[in-house]
């Protein structure tokens, strides 16, 4: 099968990603220089498929590197770029940080594909690119209105970059808009670990249940939504990974009419994050200690996806509802707690 280039292979989606596309038969090798993951996953990912990942420790910053990768590996027949900041709230006060990062990456593995001819280019993008919509579900061909971040801001000068750069190569690409990953594997060995204080709900609501948190905050209950908190499309972690092999599937296949083709992936329900906590509860047992405290400078009102394309043109099922998500993070969470003086030792940046 052919080989894909997986950028971010130790982290959050893209740790599911490489073990849905071994699962499926391809031959997969990693770029990660670590610096917002760990290796921990890399044993969960062997466990569950049998196979090691060769991961790459190389800051695609450094152009250099990012050639030597594709030096050794001169058959890839395809990328999927997840390696990016990602925390909405960090990209506000550090702009600078993501326009530097996420760019920069970006435009040196663009150069390396073009150098080495890889035909097919799948876009880790998001929702954040619709900005604060008039109309929801969104579909793909909402307005791309002004970003209420500077991480959204660099999907969105992303989106631009690759557009421009297929016009110009014989690289297909496909952009994947996705809501809000959440949940873990149902085997429990890979799932979401921050590094640091978590940026994202369902993290902090499982860090709040088991202890590492004292209290968890509500980033507002006065907005314009049924109970007045933000309404959020969640999404399990094993469904965006899946939509990720279908994507390199349907440009391999040839499916793609354009240079570049845009999904949206979500489950199509908006969920408030009061719902969120919620749900968590009921599934878990765990009653959250929580406050409702200030607006988030840069977070969105309210957004849900119109997923039909993905569903009509990937073949694409969404497998896991709330429940799942929540309880599969809750279990992962235990397990972290679990491993954790192990994790330490293997991995002094958790120190």
């Amino acid at each position: 099968m052919p080989k894909i280039l997986v950028t971010g292979g130790c982290g959050y989606i893209g740790s599911h990603t490489v073990v849905d596309l071994i699962q499926n038969g391809f031959d997969v090798v990693s770029i990660d220089d670590n610096s917002r993951s760990t290796t921990y996953l890399l044993n969960g990912i062997e466990q569950i498929t049998g196979k090691k990942l060769k991961n790459y420790k190389v800051d695609l910053k450094n152009f250099d590197e990012t050639l030597a990768v594709f030096q050794e590996n001169d058959d890839i027949s395809g990328v999927i770029h997840f390696a990016a900041y990602k925390a909405v709230g960090e990209s506000v006060e550090k702009p600078l940080d993501y326009y530097e990062n996420n760019l920069y990456s970006l435009v040196n593995l663009l150069k390396c594909v073009k150098e080495f001819k890889v035909p097919h280019f799948v876009f880790s993008s998001s929702c954040t690119v619709y900005g604060n919509p008039d109309v929801i579900p969104v579909t793909e061909e909402s307005p791309i209105k002004k970003a209420e971040s500077p991480y959204g801001a660099t999907k969105q000068m992303g989106e631009e970059i690759i557009k421009d750069f297929t016009k110009v190569s014989d690289t297909s690409a496909i952009l994947l808009r996705y809501f809000n990953p959440v949940g873990a594997h149902p085997d429990n060995l890979i799932g979401e670990l921050p590094l640091g204080k978590p940026q994202n709900l369902v993290p902090v609501i499982t860090q709040t249940a088991i202890g590492k948190l004292p209290q968890m905050t509500v980033f507002g209950d006065d907005y314009d939504t049924r109970d007045g908190s933000c309404v959020r499309d969640f999404i399990h972690v094993c469904d965006i990974a899946n939509a990720h092999t279908l994507a390199i599937k349907f440009l391999l296949n040839k499916k793609n009419k354009q240079k570049n083709e845009v999904f949206n992936l979500g489950t199509g329900n908006g969920v408030t994050v009061l719902e969120a906590i919620n749900a968590f509860e009921k599934v878990t047992g765990q009653k959250l200690n929580y406050k409702i405290g200030p607006r988030r400078p840069g977070d969105v009102i309210a957004i849900y996806a119109n997923n039909n394309h993905a569903v009509s043109s990937l073949d694409w099922k969404i497998q896991f509802g709330l429940d799942d998500m929540m309880k599969t993070a809750w279990e992962w969470e235990k397990k972290i707690k679990q491993d954790e003086e192990l994790m330490k030792k293997q991995n002094p940046v958790l120190n």
